[in-house]
């Protein structure tokens, strides 16, 4: 009975294992091998990965390796859309640990701090003490509060911001004198 079966089994796959080596012997062959395996690998990919470009990404990509791994395929008289299942698989294991990883990054670089030591509570810490000193320097006389944004946020020359004020180096040095008076009074009474 078994060996009935067996003999079924062969002759269901005799057509599939004829285009497998014909596509091992030809890589232009493979284009059966994919027509015929499309939609089964697709549907599968689609149920696990819910997102439709994604599900596209991911199933190409099986193709693509599958393609790439056709010489090292073995004929073990299971459908070749099970081993185009596996690749299937671990490709959405693979960039499921890549997406994972890649938002535990972007969590991390959200709380990481110039001071390693510090800690995520002087991240917030500076974070607060660079908002209020934001908040003081909009807080300047107008002239003031121009010349320090674009000497310390735009990082600016002092030539370079007289030319833009059409006014001198010496009356710009003056105003950015005045704004750090200003800005160390206004820190000290904030934070007294």
């Amino acid at each position: 009975m078994k060996a009935r079966v067996a003999a079924k089994v062969d002759a269901d796959y005799s057509a599939e294992r004829a285009l497998i080596e014909a596509a091992q012997r030809e890589r232009g062959r493979f284009a059966d091998l994919y027509e015929a395996n499309f939609e089964r690998v697709y549907a599968y990919v689609v149920r696990r990965v819910r997102d439709r470009d994604e599900a596209q990404d991911v199933t190409a990509d099986v193709f693509h390796l599958a393609l790439k791994s056709l010489p090292r395929f073995e004929w073990r008289g299971v459908p070749f859309a099970a081993w185009l299942f596996r690749i299937a698989a671990n490709e959405i294991a693979d960039r499921s640990k890549s997406i994972a990883k890649r938002r535990a990054h972007e969590r991390e670089a959200l709380f990481e701090t110039p001071d390693e030591h510090g800690g995520v509570a002087a991240g917030f810490e500076e974070a607060e003490r660079r908002g209020r000193l934001f908040k003081l320097v909009e807080r300047l006389p107008r002239d003031q509060s121009r010349v320090i944004v674009m000497r310390f946020a735009e990082q600016k020359s002092i030539r370079e911001i007289a030319t833009a004020l059409a006014r001198s180096e010496g009356s710009i040095k003056q105003l950015q004198f005045r704004a750090m008076q200003n800005l160390r009074v206004r820190l000290g009474d904030s934070n007294g």
